[in-house]
Order: C-alpha cells, then structure tokens, then sequence
C-alpha cells in the first residue's frame, strides 16, 4: 500500500462514490478510507481552536461517505447496510466495526459481485 493508494482511494469515495450505497466494498478499500479519515481527524484534533471548527467540517463533509462506504462494507460480508444503526446505541460503533473485519464473501451475494470484479 503506497500513499499515493491511499489518497487515490480517499478521493474516489469522496467524488465518483460519494452516495454510492449499493455494491460491495472490500477490505483494503474500506480500511484505507478509515486509516486517512482517522489521521486527517487527528490532524485536525491537535491544531487548537480552529482545528475544532475544521474538524467539525470535516466530519460532516465526511458523513455520507462514511455511511456508504460502511455499508458496501458490510454488504460485502453479507450483511445489511442497515446493521449501521447499531452506531446510534452505546458501543454499537464497536460492534459495526468488528462487524467489518472479516474478509467478504468470494463469490456474488445478493448484494453483487465482489468488489474489483
């Protein structure tokens, strides 16, 4: 994984898979998302003052492809998209992202084919 992989990744989601809910998304492409929005969120978490203001920005610029990514995630594991709203609980977050570690299904599901296919 290089870094130039990485912002490639991040810029996709944001642009061309911005409201994109349906399909798959596989493991590298999910982690990566999560590995640049937690750095960047960082970043912004230690520059006092105005960072807060840039962070709350960010998280909200971030909130849709957030939701879609997590759900072609978990789409690819062959669960709902909807098991997201278990975030809304306490440690339901913890429980989405666990929901989030196991490789996909190989083949098709009913959500389509595997990611990259």
């Amino acid at each position: 994984m290089t870094f130039q992989e990485l912002i490639n990744n991040f810029k996709t989601i944001l642009t061309k898979k911005y409201f994109c809910f349906e399909g798959r998304a596989g493991q590298k492409e999910f982690w990566m998302w999560v590995l640049v929005v937690f750095v960047i969120s960082v970043i912004f978490n230690i520059i006092p003052v105005v960072g807060r203001i840039l962070s709350l920005l960010f998280s909200l610029i971030i909130l849709c492809p957030a939701l879609s990514v997590t759900a072609r995630r978990l789409h690819d594991t062959g669960k709902s998209g909807w098991w997201q709203l278990l975030s809304l609980i306490p440690i339901g977050a913890i429980v989405v992202l666990i929901l989030c570690i196991p490789e996909g299904d190989k083949g098709s599901n009913v959500y389509g084919a595997p990611a990259g296919e």
